[in-house]
């Protein structure tokens, strides 16, 4: 699904010009965005929850050549969804 699509569900859905609820979704993900860089977990009720993980520094082989190569430590953003979330698509 495009950015696109979900502003027109969103407008749809909100009873909003599209305008807005793209602005919406930029304030959302900019939000989301200041959080995760400021350290903070970011829990969206009915939703999940946002949080980064680091990642340690661990050795992987190249698929193509079958060289192992270092792969460094690095922070990975992780979503984990709530258990309303989970039963409503179920």
């Amino acid at each position: 699904m495009a950015k696109t699509d979900i502003v027109e569900k969103i407008a749809d859905i909100a009873k909003i010009n599209k305008a807005e609820a793209g602005r919406a979704l930029d304030g959302l993900v900019a939000y989301i965005t200041a959080e995760l860089k400021a350290g903070q977990k970011v829990k969206i009720a009915g939703m999940g929850t946002f949080v980064v993980k680091d990642r340690a520094a661990r050795k992987a082989r190249n698929p193509k050549t079958g060289e192992m190569v270092d792969v460094p430590a690095k922070k990975a953003v992780r979503f984990r969804s709530s258990k309303s979330l989970k039963l409503a698509v179920l």
